[in-house]
């Protein structure tokens, strides 16, 4: 029933294997290790590839990896338990061989082991069978047929006497009473219902229950008449600079004095609105700044002086020999870590990263992966738990924003250049995020390079798409004017309004860039909710038709669990209004409004950990040169700093 059962080191060792069927599973295997275990999302232990599912298990303390495979329309329940067993069998049989001889007796050693396996299968396999199906309890034999409709009658007051009873039974508090001479206690107000247990009628328990009325809003009133009235202000009437002196109406004039019709900034700059832009100019050729953040030096050394205020307050609560010798042991890694060990600096960590924007589901899953990576690990010298869960965690996270393949939009661009054919992007997202803003400042970078760009304008839903458009192409022409440039114009917009068909504007701009010689295509698209069908058909639509070379998703770094949300159902979304065999989702992301969010850096690990696609750019300012790619130890140290 099992395809396969392998144990390898996490070098990539294959230590010993089980084959149950003649198919290969090495490739099954690799795609577990390089999307599961390479990616540090090890918080389930199960995997699905193709047809088969695939259960694992680490050993943190030999750097093993146990990994089962079988068909996943089958339901094994024994599986957990089996790979525990060979799991403990394993480590127990060949642990001097596992300490002492390293890498080289790993490839130099023979594990026997196969004898051991059957046995263990044998076993688990007959534990299963041996269970008896569990069946259905008869109403006879349920608590429910026990009860009579005499039990379930609440008779009316018996609840109360009980009460009382119970009253009556309990332990009562000697607690003295201070009268004071003359003073007669008020009758407490008496309930209608208890009219005949007080021997009273009906007519004279309203009565007296409205004298105790009455006499409670004597005494309010009294008290209230007694304090002082608070003194009013009376409200002067606020005179406006305005109302005072009406000839300084000019000078509330800020506005800019019109030249022919136009303002002065506007006519100074040959009719472009931006001003000292030529500033930006050749700041952005070559490869994309990184995200700077503060260095991790001044982390570290502010943690340290929390771990030394700890340290010495633990000793002094201690004292003497005992609080020394307790604080070398909580140091010295003597043991291997446990999940309960760990749970306490999890749960702390949990909260940080939730804080810190990252969403909610994936922290917990990033905690879980942790946990499963240091459990049974045994500490280094000096080490503590708290410094041990930090550094995995810092480490998973770089780990997570690290690019699983090349990202070289410069490269690909010249290689499509010598295909003769344009290089296309395609920006999609939700509304307001800024896709035609971003697309603007990496029309500024690509110019800036050499590269002419044509702007296609597939936004024919939202007013002012194609205007806002237009504004930005005559702007960056006139930081790249044609006379720089032999005549030709480093940037055009192609459009063909509103209400078009978005799918075909793009094809149309494809085909006019390359009879024209343009090296990229941008295609800007409509925003769209993930959950509006119609739109995500026609963006799936898009897509399909015009295959462009990059499809980007750009998105906020503002969102939390939104980003999760919206990034499952475009790819959801792609994939399903799709018609190709192997449909294309997102290839990369475009984080914007990154210069809004101080040290709250969380949407860039949701987006990253959901798609497994890198961050191409991060906006970071309002003008075009405010364009930068991601570091990803600087953005962890950002996010992990308290």
């Amino acid at each position: 029933m099992l395809d396969f059962f392998t144990i390898l080191s996490k070098g990539g060792i294959v230590l010993w294997c089980f084959q149950g069927v003649s198919s290969p599973f090495s490739g099954t295997v690799n795609a577990l290790i390089r999307s599961v275990i390479l990616q540090e999302r090890g918080g389930n232990n199960s995997f699905t590839h193709e047809a088969l599912t695939l259960k694992y298990k680490l050993d943190n303390e030999f750097e093993l990896l146990f990994v089962v495979g079988y068909q996943k329309i089958l339901t094994l329940t024994y599986i957990d338990k089996f790979i525990d067993d060979i799991h403990m069998q394993f480590r127990d049989k060949y642990r001097n061989q596992l300490q002492q001889q390293g890498v080289m007796g790993l490839l130099n050693g023979s594990f026997d082991f196969s004898d051991d396996f059957r046995g263990l299968l044998r076993a688990a396999e007959v534990r299963t069978k041996g269970k008896a199906p569990s069946v259905m309890k008869t109403f006879e034999q349920s608590d429910k047929s026990k009860k009579t409709v005499k039990s379930m009658i609440e008779v009316r007051g018996e609840k109360g006497k009980e009460n009382k009873k119970n009253k009556k039974d309990a332990p009562v508090q000697d607690a003295p009473e201070k009268k004071m001479e003359g003073q007669v206690k008020a009758p407490a107000p008496v309930a209608a219902g208890d009219a005949n247990q007080n021997g009273l009628t009906q007519e004279e328990i309203i009565q007296r229950n409205r004298e105790e009325f009455f006499r409670k809003r004597q005494g309010k009133d009294k008290k209230e008449s007694s304090k002082s009235p608070k003194p009013t202000k009376p409200k002067t009437r606020r005179v406006w600079p305005l109302d005072s002196n009406k000839t300084n109406a000019k000078d509330l004039d800020y506005s800019e004095k019109l030249v022919n019709g136009q303002s002065s900034t506007y006519a100074n700059n040959g009719g472009d609105t931006s001003v000292d832009m030529n500033l930006c100019r050749g700041s952005m050729a070559g490869d994309l700044k990184a995200v700077d953040y503060e260095s991790s030096e001044e982390q570290e050394e502010e943690e340290e002086e929390v771990v030394q205020e700890t340290s010495h307050t633990g000793v002094k609560k201690r004292g003497g020999f005992g609080g020394m010798f307790g604080m070398l042991k909580g140091l010295v890694g003597s043991k291997s870590l446990t999940p309960q060990d760990m749970q306490p600096v999890l749960e702390k960590m949990k909260d940080h990263l939730i804080a810190k924007n990252v969403a909610a589901d994936i922290t917990v899953q990033l905690c879980e992966s942790v946990a499963k990576k240091l459990e049974g690990k045994v500490m280094g010298t000096f080490s503590t738990v708290t410094s041990t869960v930090k550094q995995a965690l810092q480490d998973s996270l770089v780990q997570i924003l690290q690019p699983k393949r090349r990202v070289d939009i410069l490269r690909d661009i010249i290689e499509a250049q010598k295909q003769r054919r344009p290089f296309v992007i395609t920006f999609c997202g939700v509304n307001g995020v800024g896709k035609s803003t971003n697309l603007a400042k990496i029309t500024f970078w690509l110019m800036e390079n050499g590269f002419r760009v044509l702007i296609a304008a597939c936004d024919t839903f939202r007013a002012g798409a194609v205007e806002q458009l237009r504004t930005h192409t005559r702007r960056l022409s006139t930081l790249h004017p044609p006379e720089e440039h032999n005549g030709q114009s480093m940037v055009q917009l192609f459009e063909r309004g509103y209400g078009k068909d978005a799918a075909g504007i793009a094809m149309e701009a494809i085909a006019f860039a390359r009879n024209q010689s343009f090296d990229v295509v941008l295609v800007d698209t409509a925003g769209r909710m993930q959950d509006n069908t119609p739109l995500m058909t026609a963006l799936a639509k898009l897509i399909a038709i015009n295959v462009p070379d990059l499809v980007l998703f750009v998105g906020e770094a503002l969102v939390g669990n939104e980003a999760v949300d919206q990034l499952v159902k475009f790819n959801q979304a792609l994939a399903d209004h799709s018609m190709a065999e192997k449909p294309r989702l997102i290839d990369g992301i475009v984080l914007t409004k990154f210069d809004t969010i101080d040290d709250k850096v969380g949407a860039a690990i949701s987006m990253t950990y959901i798609t497994g696609q890198p961050i191409v750019f991060v906006g970071t300012g309002q003008t075009y040169n405010d364009l930068r790619s991601l570091n990803a130890k600087a953005v962890v140290s950002a996010l992990m700093k308290a």
